[in-house]
């Protein structure tokens, strides 16, 4: 039995590393098709390209290694079934539960390791590909500026609407925000054409922008009513030194951000997530009881508008009827001004809340992810390994169809339910968990009928059937 042992293992550990390689590979390829904007034009090397590759590829382990242990149990399967191998171990004795015994060893094993990579490698990795990725971003090249959308360039933000003539150093249609010591988009800058002039050996650009207007906000210390003083002017020729020192010298090494939910294990997934909702409830109180402040403030301005004969004949009559016209739309004037400033104070707070719940719920499912990826690379074997042996095809032809089939499914109703749960739809305990729990009774019923040797569906118990009761009703 040892012997058999070995050679279904080796069967099994041949299929796996081979799907896994191709899979991983194709991955690769897809996140590299994804990043290519922000790989592209930025001057990099192969090594740092790589570095990022490398960083990015754990990753890529959620969604390749489900689909491996599904496509390498149909193959392994189904190769043994189509050469009769599975016919010879039945008829010495030996079930496919037996059958399946080094490899259901192998597949705990396995399904323990990938929950502590699920926790340790993944989240680090995700922390090197975040941060290198971050500093990548920032190379941006003089002469690589996107068009139709703002460019991030130091305290400048710059917009051209079209790039033409020689290394597309002629502009048009530009528009600049340039920001103060507050951070604060001050001053705007629009021209109807601009030159780009720089030379090799500089850090320096310049910028040369013609027929256009300047417009700058100027502060003042007291705000007196609703004036914004601002200085504005016309000019032909702007001339505009921008240093690029900044973005040309990063340190793709330097790492900063670190704390992403993606980042973090468990144990640091629950922490954050309890100290989160703490914070939420927080919010929500303090939130409340500003606007119960409020109303009460305005029920005291009513009051001070009412005399004291007022409020004793307020309960005979409408309450406007018996103030003269100025009170009257002081009233009207207040209540609509005081049921605007709630509404908007409200509808911000219910978008700034229903980003902090996203977020909470973003860590409560990436907390479940981890443990539900170990879970399912047991269920996946348990669907894969009897379905091949009831379809009796091995190989790269049909079992590749039948796998990707279920992988989508399974993808797809895993997504959807992340998504409700992202929202509060759906507990962000569940979502992670939907996916795995319905191949669940797939898995339990293939393997009842690959032990009885039976179809996945008996069609012709299902007609025999169906024919007996048309037999009943013609008699009848």
């Amino acid at each position: 039995m040892k012997i058999l042992d070995r050679y279904i293992l080796s069967r099994f550990l041949y299929n796996f590393i081979s799907s896994f390689v191709i899979l991983m590979l194709i991955f690769i390829f897809q996140a590299i098709w994804f990043f290519i904007d922000e790989l592209a034009g930025k001057g990099l090397d192969i090594a740092i390209v790589g570095k990022f590759l490398f960083y990015y590829s754990p990753n890529l382990i959620p969604n390749v290694l489900p689909l491996t242990i599904l496509l390498a149990s149909i193959m392994t399967f189904g190769n043994f079934a189509e050469n009769y191998e599975f016919a010879a171990m039945k008829a010495s004795g030996i079930s496919l539960q037996r059958a399946m015994k080094s490899l259901i060893v192998f597949i705990l094993l396995l399904s323990i390791g990938t929950f502590f990579f699920a926790n340790n490698v993944i989240p680090a990795a995700e922390y090197k590909s975040y941060n290198l990725r971050r500093n990548i971003a920032k190379l941006k090249p003089a002469l690589v500026i996107s068009e139709g959308v703002f460019n991030d360039i130091g305290d400048l933000n710059l917009k051209v609407e079209d790039k033409y003539g020689e290394n597309d150093k002629f502009l048009k249609n530009v528009i600049i925000h340039m920001k103060n010591t507050k951070n604060e988009n001050s001053t705007v800058i629009k021209s109807k054409a601009g030159e780009l002039v720089s030379s090799e050996n500089s850090n320096i650009i310049q910028l040369i922008l013609k027929d256009g207007n300047y417009y700058e906000e100027v502060e003042q210390k007291k705000r007196k009513q609703q004036t914004f003083p601002h200085a504005k002017a016309h000019f032909e020729t702007y001339t505009m030194n921008i240093d690029l020192s900044e973005l040309n010298d990063v340190d793709l090494e330097k790492e900063n951000i670190s704390n992403t939910y993606k980042m973090l294990n468990i144990q640091e997934l629950k922490y954050t997530a309890d100290s989160l909702e703490k914070d939420y409830s927080k919010i929500v109180t303090n939130f409340g009881n500003s606007i119960y402040i409020r109303a009460a403030n305005l029920h005291e301005k009513k009051d001070s508008l009412f005399t004291k004969k007022d409020s004793i004949t307020a309960f005979e009559q409408n309450v406007l009827d018996m103030l003269d016209k100025n009170r009257e739309l002081q009233i009207i004037d207040l209540a609509l001004n005081t049921i605007r400033g709630a509404k908007n104070t409200v509808e911000g707070k219910k978008y700034d809340l229903k980003r902090r719940a996203k977020i909470i719920n973003l860590h409560k499912i990436m907390m479940n992810d981890k443990i539900a990826l170990a879970l399912s690379c047991i269920i996946l074997f348990f669907v894969g390994a009897p379905l091949g042996a009831i379809i009796r095809k091995g190989g790269l032809g049909l079992p590749i169809v039948i796998a990707i089939g279920l992988f989508i499914t399974y993808y797809f109703i895993g997504i959807f339910a992340k998504n409700l749960a992202e929202d509060g739809s759906m507990n962000p305990h569940m979502s992670s968990w939907i996916s795995t729990f319905i191949l669940l009774p797939l898995g339990i019923y293939l393997t009842r009928r690959a032990t009885a040797d039976k179809e996945i569906f008996d069609i012709g118990n299902v007609t025999e059937k169906i024919t007996r009761l048309f037999k009943k009703k013609t008699k009848s």
